[in-house]
């Protein structure tokens, strides 16, 4: 026989014998996707936070990169019972990592094991839920509500509408990117994240944020008092908001943003808790005559 033939067949036998790599489909990416837009939240706990919407987004790829062998689904399913918790629509780019990190795994990479992953995952859970409550929480839903605000002048409902399209367009469509680009990247997204120009993009992203909730404070919130000094003849002769106007328009206003900010970021006091503390002192304002509602009855 041909020995040029014998070398093309033993060429061909150890082909045929080497294990195809696995990938994953479209529809499992999507499956768990979709699962962690609709259930990141599931069986949340101040124990578990997130962890149990993470697990249940990482079955669908677990079940078709582990079809045929338990073990491996067990000691994959361990691995993401972890504790998890971060901005939950940035934080779809660690979900979508983690895809990529066990579909490597499934394909025999020694150094992709279950304490890498963890590893991975605690280390961009702060740095992601930072950029994440900056430019979404501090940045994006201020911006949006502030439209809407705009659109409901005069009780129209076209700011509430046009709130819920906006919102859930963007979280669903930017929550969907941040997942593929994060499975298509995988371990190389975090010298991004967690170094020098994720430091600056927090930074950046910090002081854009603060602007905002500065504008947002400045347009939407406005305290002023009705407190005057009557002559005997019953006419006023020191309006106190116009005189605080001549030295610091808005002066008022910006005590009570500044005191609301000092209680709740140096105090620690809870938001409800200012909120009702600033309830008592309106109600105390009314009663001294140093507020006026304008209502009529």
């Amino acid at each position: 026989m041909n020995p040029t033939i014998n070398d093309d067949v033993e060429i061909i036998e150890e082909a045929e014998e080497e294990p195809k790599a696995k990938k994953l489909s479209k529809k499992a990416l999507m499956k768990s996707f979709h699962t962690w837009y609709y259930g990141h939240l599931t069986c949340f706990s101040q124990e578990h936070m997130q962890t149990f919407g993470y697990l249940c987004a990482m079955l669908p790829l677990i079940e078709e990169l582990y079809p045929n062998d338990e073990d491996k689904q067990a000691e994959a399913m361990e691995t993401y019972t972890a504790f998890f918790n971060t901005e939950p629509q940035l934080g779809t780019v660690i979900v979508g990592m983690n895809a990529g990190l066990e579909e490597s795994r499934a394909n025999g990479n020694q150094e992709m094991d279950s304490e890498t992953i963890n590893g991975l995952r605690a280390g961009l859970m702060g740095p992601i839920a930072g950029i994440g409550d900056s430019l979404v929480v501090g940045t994006v839903i201020p911006i949006l509500l502030g439209i809407a605000l705009g659109m409901s002048s005069g009780g129209s409902p076209l700011g509430a509408i046009f709130y819920i399209v906006a919102w859930n367009l963007f979280a669903y469509f930017g929550m969907r990117f941040l997942y593929v680009k994060g499975y298509e990247m995988g371990g190389k997204a975090v010298d991004f994240l967690i170094g020098a120009q994720g430091e600056a993009l927090r930074d950046a992203i910090s002081v854009l944020g603060g602007m905002v909730i500065g504008a947002v404070s400045a347009t939407w919130v406005s305290v002023t008092t009705s407190l005057q000094l009557l002559n005997d003849e019953g006419e006023a002769f020191l309006v106190l908001q116009d005189k605080l106007d001549e030295v610091f328009p808005g002066m008022l206003t910006a005590i009570f943003i500044f005191a609301c900010w000092w209680l709740m970021a140096k105090k620690g006091m809870s938001p409800i808790k200012v909120m009702l503390l600033l309830v008592v002192i309106a109600f105390l304002g009314v009663l001294v005559g140093f507020f006026d509602p304008g209502l009529s009855y």
